[in-house]
């Protein structure tokens, strides 16, 4: 198999390719930019990316894919497409609309993958992030079981062709494990996960359950002054990590890539950096 393109089989036997391209940029990038990265991502032989409907890039993200197809780089099932279910459309009636929604600023006639982005619901409605003259979130009541059996119909309809998860711990996975008449499985889990959140309890729990572990933040935390403390140690800049890449002649980002790979984990690389994205798929 060309290392380029290794996958990981799932639990419904669909293949996500084990490195993925990660879309998300803090609201000062302009969404513009998502475009650019995108294709200069598939370019650099990327053909697993990650967006979601949070990130407000999905028509960029889908331009970008689609005039990679037109220009006959790559077809539509040579791209494998995550996208994500926002916490303010997790009651049931409103998971089908929401992922037709992606669709259509995608243009894309399905996602290879459909997954819940929080396992907390909002109040619906227009804002992502809703809240009340105190600026706390308004936060709703929604069963996710129930969330999930609308997932499933949206697999079911062929608008996903497979669905799962993220930000979920195991409690909340094993209540989805165990709900009656479940039809599908999540194939997946994509969670915050480096060395120094390794996540290895979850990791343990979901290989147990044929459930693929999805690295986010694989270089580091998002270091968001809302709520990361700045004086926390930067990961890239460990020593550890440093003595690796000198060693075998790589960056501390590729020696933190290669470690989610060599113990299963899919992982993906966020940049909008055009160096950077090619370095990054040396991983392989």
């Amino acid at each position: 198999m060309d290392l380029k393109h290794q996958c990981v089989k799932l639990n419904d036997g669909h293949f996500i390719p084990v490195l993925g391209f990660g879309t998300y940029a803090p609201q000062e990038v302009p969404k513009s930019e998502a475009e650019e990265a995108t294709k200069l991502a598939i370019d650099a032989g990327f053909r697993h990316i990650d967006s979601a409907y949070l990130y407000e890039n999905e028509d960029k993200v889908g331009q970008a894919i689609r005039s990679k197809i037109a220009d006959g780089i790559v077809k539509r099932e040579d791209i494998f497409y995550t996208s994500k279910l926002w916490v303010t459309f997790l009651r049931p009636e409103l998971v089908r609309p929401a992922l037709e929604k992606s669709l259509k600023k995608l243009q894309l006639d399905y996602v290879d993958l459909y997954i819940i982005h929080f396992p907390m619901a909002l109040k619906p409605g227009e804002e992502l992030l809703p809240k009340d003259e105190h600026g706390k979130l308004i936060f709703d009541t929604v069963d996710l079981c129930a969330t999930w059996e609308a997932l499933e119909k949206c697999k079911d309809a062929g608008l996903a062709k497979s669905i799962g998860v993220s930000n979920f711990n195991c409690r909340q996975l094993e209540m989805i494990l165990n709900k009656p008449g479940l039809k599908y499985k999540p194939v997946c889990n994509q969670v915050e996960c480096h060395p120094y959140l390794n996540q290895s309890k979850l990791l343990d729990f979901c290989k147990s359950k044929d459930i693929v572990l999805v690295a986010y933040s694989a270089l580091g935390s998002h270091r968001d002054k809302k709520w990361v403390d700045q004086s926390s140690p930067i990961l890239l800049d460990d020593p550890v990590l440093g003595a690796l890449a000198k060693k075998h002649k790589r960056t501390p980002a590729l020696i933190a890539l290669r470690y989610q790979l060599q113990r299963g984990v899919v992982v993906l690389a966020k940049s909008y950096n055009e160096k950077r994205i090619k370095e990054n798929m040396q991983v392989m």
